[in-house]
């Protein structure tokens, strides 16, 4: 096994290797969009295979902003299973499972929560601007259990043992502070847990439809990977375009177009040179523009589309699949708890 100490590595630095173990994971409050395979999924099919990879379904984690919708939360822990298995993340590859199903995680919570300062978790940046975000919603309403979630995703990848865990940039505190949480535990209780190393990959954030910065559901902003094609050409053919141009034969912008933009991401070299070109010189008129946009979206999510009927029409296929990697997941929490509780002195 490859030594690996650093606190973050880029992913192309990192040896592929079968014994190294990495931890990713989806909160279940949607279906997943483009966002999330152009962000984390394709990079999840690549990792696959090099590496012994955890994907965690975090229904507890969506819990903390969704307390008071429970059913949302257990909805969606199907369909986001359902996104991952169509678009080519293979259950004899991948160990998937459901946070709340582990009952281990929550017992290792309630034990970190003892090693972090409130004060801490309010300074965590990452934190910090989703406080900020929340607060002007709901003003001082913030829960416990939102504040401290830092230390429930420490919990979920102290309990498999997860080496590497890809992150965006905006993601790094929140890895720190697990990293910290490990640092103070084996300070006191003695060497036990390995600290985690974040993995910064190409996981690009995508716009959304309307040039918003983000995209997500709450925005009506999303192209979801199950979308059908009519309602891709709804959606597209309403996108944001270059707002200077006025009629078909003007020259065109197509930087600041959110069509060329996403034909950047399904189109080839090639036609991504033309599409810049043609409207450049006012060629090549918007409404031409959006038509071959849908057709490369379609192209690419046809498949999945289809991958992702195979288990819709299979519901018990998901719920085994689910449940076998819980169970594998489970068996490997137990004896990180059985460690944990020899060094803390609670192995009566």
């Amino acid at each position: 096994m490859e030594k690996i100490e650093d606190e973050k590595i880029k992913l192309e630095d990192v040896k592929p290797d079968k014994n190294v173990r990495i931890l990713t994971g989806d909160r279940p409050t949607g279906k997943l969009h483009i966002g999330h395979y152009f962000g984390s999924l394709k990079s999840r099919v690549t990792l696959q295979d090099q590496f012994e990879t955890f994907i965690e379904v975090a229904d507890v984690q969506a819990l903390t902003d969704n307390f008071n919708n429970p059913e949302k939360v257990k909805q969606n822990v199907s369909q986001i299973l359902m996104d991952e298995l169509a678009v080519g993340i293979d259950p004899n590859k991948v160990t998937f499972f459901l946070q709340s199903l582990i009952p281990e995680i929550a017992e290792l919570t309630v034990f970190y929560s003892n090693l972090v300062t409130i004060s801490r978790l309010e300074r965590n940046p990452t934190v910090k601007t989703e406080l900020a975000q929340k607060r002007a919603l709901f003003g001082e309403s913030v829960t416990y259990g939102f504040l401290g979630y830092p230390v429930s995703q420490a919990a979920d990848i102290t309990a498999f043992e997860a080496k590497l865990v890809p992150v965006g940039e905006d993601q790094l505190p929140l890895i720190e502070q697990c990293r910290e949480i490990v640092r103070k535990f084996n300070s006191i209780y003695g060497e036990t847990l390995k600290e985690p190393v974040a993995v910064l990959g190409n996981f690009p954030r995508i716009k959304g439809l309307d040039g918003n910065e983000k995209m997500g559901k709450s925005l009506g902003n999303a192209l979801y990977l199950s979308d059908t094609e009519d309602v891709i050409k709804e959606k597209v053919m309403a996108a944001l375009t270059d707002p200077a141009r006025i009629k078909k034969d003007d020259p065109g912008h197509p930087d600041i177009c959110m069509v060329y933009y996403y034909h950047k991401l399904f189109g080839n070299e090639e036609e991504c040179k033309n599409v810049c070109e043609e409207c450049k010189a006012g060629k090549r008129g918007c409404v031409a523009c959006k038509k071959e946009l849908i057709k490369n979206i379609d192209n690419t999510l046809r498949p999945i589309r289809e991958k992702r009927h195979y288990y819709e029409e299979r519901p018990n296929e998901v719920k085994d699949i689910l449940m076998a990697g819980t169970a594998h997941a489970r068996d490997i929490a137990k004896e990180t708890m059985i460690k944990v509780k020899k060094s803390m002195k609670l192995d009566y």
